[in-house]
């Protein structure tokens, strides 16, 4: 084995099975698969005949000798390996490097010629002394590589390169320039910080790999790997972020665990185990700093947001040249970035931390508490005093909780937790430290991090004392299962949580009801919903705040809606919309967006989710911008604005992993899936349908799982399998178990799969529940789906009734903004005719949905569209107008005009009737034509006629 000795390579090299194999650990290679492509490519093309060099960068831990010695292992008996490493003992030694590497090769060195031969006689073991002439060595080592190669292609792995002595680098430098057109492969590895960092220039010109920490999901593998007993998943979380991706950190904590740890007794480690190898690496690091040094790297690693100014006012205070933090940056164990000093990475900076003496520590705390001394370093200030005290203190715990409460209200939530947390720890009673573990736990979960936030809860769980603080501690641990766990969990903690509040605080009563109801609509579970309404109406109390009236009607109308009480519904959920579009919440707009999506209007949803969007932004509340995205989504797909749709759902799923919500990333999955089905694009739907599977494992039935199965159904339709797709929405669509609210908005594709396998009887039931939904809501776009349901079952009532309901939903697709299903009825109204031997008529509608299709790029019904047009006699390609993104486009006053100019009014009328002027309504009518990609007011009749 080629790199044993090295005690950092020790823990990610191969087991002594692999080693014999020579191949690189598969705990180091985890997450390496791009790497490793890499470095197969390199393989290949020496096999041609053609040669490559790379230069493999990385801090220790990340895989950088695995990756050398799965290459080694890999590359096969047709290849000449030779290895070398750089030892720190023998730096100083010329040609040492060399002499592992090329001694091996003493009887080809004496064949070479004798001018490259005497270069490298020293090596050979045959002279004395290293070579006078650098380039004749060289050229030499060159030389020697070419002629090996002509036996067959050669492999040179040289790790840890920043520890060779001086020659031997450059010479193997040299050499890896000149190797492209022989087979020879040359892999240098090297460290990214301290000498590494003083020898780039001698490695420039050499691609180079920077390795970086693996992703989440395969250090998840790592610590599985490494642990016997069941991880939780709020640990894993913390290891993960304290590991910063580094393979090496993640077995050493893994291994370090304690059994109180792996049973969420004891909270997660705060640094690498004193005993571990990396730890060990930095502590050796930063021990051969000079004293003044050393106080500069701990000052970085006590505050990760210290400045250059900060940091020469500490040094000056502390008696410290300013000087040494040159050193100090030299060794790898600081940075400056523009203004900003910090240490390398988190897991850097906990070691350094760790490994300081209580002493040090508490010192340069208490000498930057004394430096931060300006009206904005507050916090700080607060922060390092509080990190300067050993013992509890109560005055210290006040102030640091009055900083704590300042960064709530700016937005700071991360560093409002910290603060809470640490204030806990100073805190002289046990009711006071309960009382700021939750709220650091609450402000942990708003800044994104559930884990912690879990925690901190369970940390606070013996200390609590009243009902009140236990309702509030529920209340957030409902919420974190709600977007992060199982719904049914959820609705059992938040119930609990609201009826230990009643007493307390009726408006967080009311908010834990709300989402116990956003628990069971997660689960599809209709009586549990309409348990929790009741529930909240019997708490009715006169003179309430307006946001306690706004969540109890939310849930009556949503429970109305449940039950088939449309137009009580609608009374409710326009007294929701009245009382949350003037507010300025985010919570308050999003519960208003869901219930403009049950009535069914989509620019309402729309226009308040963004606001929510925008004010969950504006005030740092990262957990709830995932859940705000979802709901835009659902406003954008409603709105037939599929690539607006689209976008916000990917940045949702993006966000939703981000944060830990890993329910609320599975309803974006839901979504993608939907999308891509609607457009019968089977790949991409397949594929997110794949992770939907994977994610809700475990949790019960979900939404996600119901709009999972409304998807295929739509994949069915698309592939002209109306059979396949009827049998799958019957399944959910009856009166069996399904989601309530899925199960309606699939109606409309169950009567047309009906139809399409002749059996259209077995939809008519299931049309009638979702013809009272639009007509209570009196939405024009489900009404344009009821009439385009009707007319498919109105086979029997002669040609002219299935016109006139084709016709009146393509009148009120108009209305009602969503493109897509206005090509989609198009495309089935034009089937219809087809069918009747009227292929001109067919036409005219087949063309408009084929133009649609193609501007939403749905391929599939694209391709459809075409069928049907040759089938009706068309052979001609047309251009596309942008329809569907013009129509999907348009602003709320924008529809307006269009549909006045469509029924034939003047723009005087028009400026009169809406009390704008003449000027903006040609402004209006130049933007409608421009989006619409048409010329006059005879094409935009034609549109909305």
């Amino acid at each position: 084995m080629l790199y044993a000795t090295d005690p950092i390579a020790e823990a990610v090299v191969p087991d002594s099975a692999d080693r014999t194999a020579g191949i690189g650990s598969p705990i180091a290679l985890h997450g390496r698969d791009g790497e490793l492509e890499i470095l197969g490519q390199l393989l290949d093309r020496a096999r041609r005949g053609h040669g490559g060099a790379l230069v493999i960068a990385g801090d220790p831990g990340l895989g950088r000798t695995a990756l050398l010695e799965a290459t080694l292992g890999r590359a096969g008996p047709g290849f000449r390996t030779l290895a070398t490493r750089g030892v720190r003992q023998e730096r100083a030694l010329p040609l040492a490097g060399l002499h592992r590497l090329l001694g091996p090769m003493s009887e080809e060195i004496r064949r070479l010629p004798e001018p490259q031969a005497a270069a490298l006689t020293p090596i050979a073991g045959t002279g004395d002394g290293p070579a006078a002439d650098p380039f004749a060595l060289y050229g030499a080592v060159g030389r020697l590589l070419a002629e090996t190669s002509r036996r067959g292609p050669v492999l040179c792995c040289a790790d840890d390169v920043q520890w060779l002595d001086r020659v031997s680098l450059e010479a193997l430098a040299f050499t890896a320039r000149r190797v492209a057109d022989d087979p020879i492969i040359m892999l240098l590895s090297t460290g990214t910080g301290g000498r590494a960092a003083a020898e780039q220039d001698c490695l420039a010109d050499i691609p180079r790999l920077t390795l970086s920490g693996v992703d989440e999901a395969a250090g998840l593998r790592i610590l599985e790997d490494r642990t016997a007993a069941a991880l939780p998943a709020d640990l894993a979380v913390e290891l993960l972020e304290l590991a910063c991706g580094n393979p090496l950190a993640l077995v050493e904590l893994a291994a370090a665990l304690t059994r109180e740890q792996l049973s969420g007794q004891a909270p997660a480690p705060l640094a690498l185990p004193a005993s571990g190898r990396l730890r060990a690496h930095y502590r050796r690091r930063y021990l051969r700093l000079p004293e003044g040094a050393r106080r500069l790297v701990l000052m970085a690693a006590a505050d990760d947001r210290l400045d250059l100014d900060t940091l020469a006012r500490a040094a000056a205070r502390a008696d410290v040249d300013l000087r040494e933090f040159e050193v100090a940056q030299t060794a790898g164990l600081v940075r400056l970035e523009g203004e900003a000093v910090a240490a390398p990475s988190r897991l850097v900076r906990s070691c350094l931390y760790a490994d300081a003496s209580p002493a040090d520590r508490h010192a340069v705390h208490a000498v930057l508490a004394a430096v931060l001394d300006r009206e904005w370093d507050l916090f700080r200030r607060s922060w390092h005093l509080a990190a300067a005290t050993r013992e509890p203190d109560g005055r210290i715990a006040d102030e640091l909780g009055a900083a704590a409460a300042a960064a709530r209200r700016s937005g700071d939530f991360s560093d409002s937790s910290r603060a809470w947390e640490r204030a806990a720890a100073l805190s002289p009673t046990l009711e006071a430290r309960a009382e700021r573990c939750v709220q650091a736990a609450t402000d942990a979960w708003t800044a994104g991090r559930p884990g912690r936030a879990r925690t901190l809860l369970r940390q606070a769980g013996p200390f609590i004392g009243t009902l009140e603080l236990r309702g509030r501690a529920d209340l957030l641990r409902g919420e974190i299962e709600l977007r992060d766990g199982s719904p049914a969990v959820a609705g059992r903690i938040l119930t609990e949580a609201a009826d230990r509040l009643i007493i307390a605080d009726g408006t967080l009563a009311i908010t834990a009801l709300l989402q116990a109801g956003e628990a069971a609509c997660a689960m599809g579970d209709r009586d549990s919903y309409l348990a929790v309404a009741e529930h909240a109406a019997a708490l009715r109390t006169a003179g309430g705040p307006p946001i306690i009236e706004l969540m109890r009607d939310h849930l009556a109308g949503m429970a109305a809606t449940l039950r088939g009480r449309h137009e009580e519904a609608a009374v409710l959920l326009e007294r929701v919309l009245r009382v949350a579009e003037p507010a300025d919440d985010c919570a308050a707009m999003t519960r208003a967006s869901l219930a403009a999506l049950t009535l069914g209007d989509g620019r309402r949803a729309q226009c308040l989710a963004t606001r929510a969007l925008a004010d969950a932004r504006a005030r740092g509340l990262v957990n709830a911008v995932p859940w705000s995205l979802w709901v835009l989504a659902q406003a954008e797909l409603l709105l037939g604005r599929h690539r607006a749709a689209l976008a916000v759902a990917l940045e949702g799923l993006r966000l939703a992993r981000a944060a830990g919500q890993a329910a609320c990333a599975t309803d974006h999955l839901a979504t993608l899936a939907l999308l891509s089905a609607f457009q019968g694009d089977r790949e991409t739907a397949t594929r997110y349908l794949g992770d939907i599977s994977v994610e809700t494992s475990g949790r019960g039935p979900t939404r996600a799982d119901a709009i999972a199965s409304w998807a295929r159904a739509c994949l069915e339709l698309a592939d002209d399998r109306p059979a396949e797709a009827a049998g799958r929405l019957r399944q959910m669509t009856g009166s069996g178990p399904g989601h309530p609210v899925v199960r309606v908005l699939a109606i409309p594709h169950l009567v047309e799969a009906a139809v399409l396998s002749g059996r259209p009887a077995t939809a008519l039931r299931a049309l009638e529940v979702f013809e009272r939904w639009a007509e209570g809501t009196r939405s024009p776009a489900r009404s344009a789906l009821a009439y385009r349901c009707r007319a498919l079952l109105a086979e029997g009532d002669g040609d002219g009734r299935v016109e006139e309901r084709f016709s009146a939903a393509l009148r009120l697709h108009r209305h009602g903004g969503s493109a897509f299903e206005l090509a989609r009825t198009e495309f089935l109204y034009g089937h219809w005719l087809r069918r009747r031997r009227r292929p001109r008529a067919a036409r005219e509608h087949l063309r408009t949905a084929l133009w649609i299709f193609q501007d939403y790029d749905a391929e599939r019904w694209t391709d459809r569209a075409r069928a049907e047009l040759r089938a009706a006699g068309d052979t001609v390609e047309r251009t596309a107008p942008s329809v569907a993104r013009g129509l999907g486009e348009l602003t709320a006053q924008q529809a307006q005009v269009a549909r006045l100019v469509a029924e034939g009014a003047t723009n005087r009328e028009i400026a009169v009737r809406l009390g704008l002027s003449h000027r903006t309504i040609d402004h209006h009518l130049r933007n409608v034509f421009s989006r619409l990609g048409i010329r006059s007011r005879v094409e935009l009749a034609r549109l909305f006629g």
